[in-house]
Order: C-alpha cells, then sequence, then structure tokens
C-alpha cells in the first residue's frame, strides 16, 4: 500500500464532501468550494470526518495514482478551509509593481510594463516600501492554479545568479556566481 494514500483525509468541521457521477469530488468550505475528478479506479469514501481513497488493484499505474489522488484531496481540504498564499520579490533597480483589482501592472527592466491579468479565483495585492524590493502576494483556494500563476509571474524575469536580479519567491535562496576572475 502506497504510505501517502492509505493515510485518511481528516475533514474539519464545516467541510462537506460529496462525490458526484463520474466520480467528481466536491469539497465545500468556510472559504469557497472546489472540484476534482478522480480517475475511476481509485475509489473515494467518505466516513464521518475522514475520507478514505482505495485502488483495484496493485497494477504500477494504481500505485502511482493512490498516492497523487490522495495528496490532491488533501490540498482540496486545506484550500477551502485556510487557503494557500504565495509571495514575490522583485530585485532589481527600478523593478515596479502595482495594481488595479486583477490586472497586475510590472515594470521589469524590459522597454515596455507587462500588464499581467490575474484569474479572478485569486486575489493580488503589491507592496512598495522605501529602501526595500517590491513584493506581490497572490491569495486563494486552489494550490494548483495559484503555483501556474505564480510560476508564471516568475517566469517573466527569471533570478539570474550574477546579482540576483530578476522576480523570485520571497523564501527562495539564489545561487550566487562569481563574477569575472580579475587579470593577472
Amino acid at each position: 500500500m502506497s504510505r501517502i494514500g492509505k493515510k485518511p483525509v481528516t475533514l474539519p468541521k464545516g467541510v462537506t464532501v460529496t462525490v458526484g457521477k463520474d466520480n467528481v469530488v466536491t469539497v465545500k468550505g468556510p472559504k469557497g468550494e472546489l472540484k476534482q475528478a478522480i480517475d475511476r479506479d481509485i475509489t473515494v469514501e467518505v466516513n464521518g470526518d475522514e475520507i478514505n481513497i482505495t485502488r483495484s488493484t496493485d497494477q504500477i499505474r494504481h500505485r502511482a495514482m493512490h498516492g497523487l489522488y490522495r495528496s490532491l484531496l488533501a490540498n482540496l481540504v486545506k484550500g477551502v478551509t485556510d487557503g494557500y498564499k504565495k509571495d514575490l520579490e522583485l530585485v532589481g533597480v527600478g523593478y515596479k509593481a502595482a495594481n488595479t483589482g486583477n490586472l497586475l501592472d510590472l515594470s521589469l527592466g524590459y522597454s515596455h510594463n507587462i500588464v499581467f491579468e490575474i484569474p479572478k479565483e485569486l486575489k493580488v495585492s503589491t507592496e512598495t516600501l522605501k529602501g526595500q524590493n517590491p513584493k506581490v502576494f497572490l491569495e486563494g483556494i486552489d494550490k494548483q492554479l495559484l503555483g501556474q500563476v505564480a510560476a508564471k509571474l516568475r517566469s517573466l524575469r527569471k533570478p539570474e545568479p550574477y546579482k540576483g536580479k530578476g522576480v523570485k519567491y520571497t523564501d527562495e535562496v539564489v545561487r550566487r556566481k562569481a563574477g569575472k576572475a580579475a587579470g593577472k
């Protein structure tokens, strides 16, 4: 058995889980509602305040999906109760970030500003304090969507290894390289 797959997902108070037709699991909580389609070979059972995931056989494909779907359901439950956050930092001279609603306006050293539309499921806010790098804060209940949007923002100007300039996660450590060695 999969170590992760056989662990039950505990449901906090205020969270309801329903398994619909075509094996679509719907999780409702205080922050919203999320759905996840589950493979037909994986069985999802709701017993009181926990979710149990079982597989039909010990095929490699089923063993691989067992832990995956348990983790996805645990992420849904955590998302509708607590939500997820990602913080990005813009390191570089003249780099700026501003938002109006869900439109994020980034100045990242290119000849033009980048206007990035954040999906309506996420909330975005920016902060620019004197003497510190501008920061972008993303919040939402869908972990996959949040990670994808944060990765897309980071890919607009990845941190480079010499001066560390670029868009990085606040908890990310950029490995620095030594510059050119001086001549003889």
